[in-house]
């Protein structure tokens, strides 16, 4: 008589339900789209224009929160699709390189970890269609536990794939004194054209058995991150007191002070505008040629050290009574030919400082000249041009000059990780200007 073995159906149902399993999330993963590393400060969709996040009344500000405090930041953002979206934003922690943190949401934020943006408004008077967002962040039902750095990621209908921009913000729980002072190098090389940032650090409300490796500090010039000092290791180290004053670090080019486009009124062209055409539905502005600046002498006058702010002559709100137009941009080189070996960058808070095929210039060879556009809002600006080396894109030269009495605002951060902690906390900012002058020549 034969036996069945009663376990084996069983057993070949679960198998079956198992491998079936296996092809679905292989399959699952397969279709799912190559997911890029997300940049702490990027636009994703074209559609999207002129961010600002900032201190609440301060456009020219770093998104600084202090931890278990009431502050606030403002975010503002552009729409030209001109409709009605569901955006989102949330927080990821990173660490001090801002690289994410693997860590759970829940371990550096209470409350909701998305938020929603449901303040916006259609443009009104502006040529340019668009709706305009405002939030003030964090939410009064989210609160940020820890320092650090953090990307706000902004996104479509709560789906974080579909990315629309990020945004740098830096939580400070203040544990740091730092004193600081902007010095001239002593080396000849630099004697002339760079600034040396000389600090000491006093960390007595952290546990650092070892500061030297335990703390980072971090330079910002005129809140730029693309050429940010970082892995600055600390001339002495007293206890709990570290002080920077090495001769050959924290040096950066001094530059010059910013060029400069009011462009606060289409209609009302400024000193730097040659002309203009005015559309039924679109604004082009026509910058004055510039020239190269290099061999100019240094003349101090306020800028606003490379930002922008929001502002229009007549209108009540900038934000979404503020217009929009097409901005053409022309670099002439001393002998009217292209740079050997060079690319030719607009940059600026304009273009957020990124170097690719939107912000380079074009060489016209017919004018010989290079040029460029950018689509910009009303308001004030400054900015510069940058040439890169096409061998080696780290090799960046500002072509204004370098001039060591030039105004330049400087940023320090300064980070602590235990040997027990999972993320950097940021434990001190810093401010300091470079000079404090009247306007006029500097010989």
């Amino acid at each position: 008589m034969l036996k069945v073995n009663a376990c084996k159906p069983a057993t070949h149902f679960y198998y079956n339900r198992f491998t079936i399993l296996l092809l679905i999330v292989s399959c699952l993963l397969t279709g799912m789209p190559h997911v890029h590393a997300q940049e702490p400060e990027m636009i994703y969709k074209n559609n999207i224009k002129c961010v600002r996040l900032n201190v609440y009344g301060d456009q020219f500000s770093l998104p600084v929160l202090n931890l278990n405090s009431s502050d606030q930041l403002e975010l503002d953002f552009d729409d030209l699709d001109a409709n009605i979206k569901s955006y989102y934003y949330t927080f990821q922690l990173c660490d001090y390189n801002w690289k994410p943190v693997d860590l759970n949401p829940f371990m550096y934020l209470k409350g909701f970890t998305q938020q929603m943006i449901t303040t916006n408004r259609y443009s009104s008077i502006a040529y340019t269609r668009y709706t305009h967002y405002q939030a003030m962040i964090p939410d009064k039902s989210t609160t940020i536990t820890l320092s650090g750095n953090y990307m706000l990621k902004v996104y479509l209908n709560g789906d974080t794939s579909l990315l629309a921009f990020t945004r740098r913000v830096l939580v400070v729980d203040s544990k740091a004194a730092i004193a600081a002072k902007v010095v001239q190098p002593f080396a000849p090389q630099y004697f002339n054209t760079h600034q040396k940032i000389q600090f000491t650090a006093n960390i007595t409300g952290t546990n650092a058995f070892s500061a030297a490796q335990q703390v980072k500090a971090v330079i910002l010039q005129n809140n730029r991150w693309d050429n940010a000092l970082r892995d600055i290791a600390p001339t002495f180290v007293r206890g709990n007191s570290l002080e920077y004053s090495s001769e050959n670090n924290c040096l950066f080019p001094a530059g010059k002070e910013w060029r400069w486009l009011d462009l606060r009124d289409f209609r009302l062209q400024s000193d730097r505008v040659d002309s203009a055409h005015y559309g039924k539905t679109a604004t082009d502005v026509y910058v004055k040629p510039d020239h190269d600046r290099s061999a100019e002498r240094y003349i101090y006058y306020r800028d606003l050290d490379g930002m922008f702010s929001i502002e229009t002559y007549n209108n009540i709100n900038p934000y979404w009574q503020g217009d929009f137009a097409t901005v053409h941009f022309t670099f002439v080189t001393p002998d009217g030919k292209p740079m050997p070996g060079k690319d030719i960058y607009l940059a600026g808070q304009l273009t957020d400082y990124a170097f690719n095929d939107k912000t380079r210039m074009v060489f016209n060879a017919a004018k010989g000249v290079y040029e460029g556009t950018a689509f910009l809002k009303q308001g004030y600006y400054n900015y510069t041009y940058i040439a890169v080396d096409k061998n080696d894109p780290t090799q960046r030269t500002d072509l204004e000059g370098n001039y060591w009495e030039t105004q330049n605002t400087y940023t320090i951060l300064m980070y602590y990780k235990g040997f027990t902690d999972r993320s950097d906390q940021l434990i001190g900012v810093s401010r300091i200007s470079s000079r404090v002058a009247t306007a006029g020549v500097s010989f």
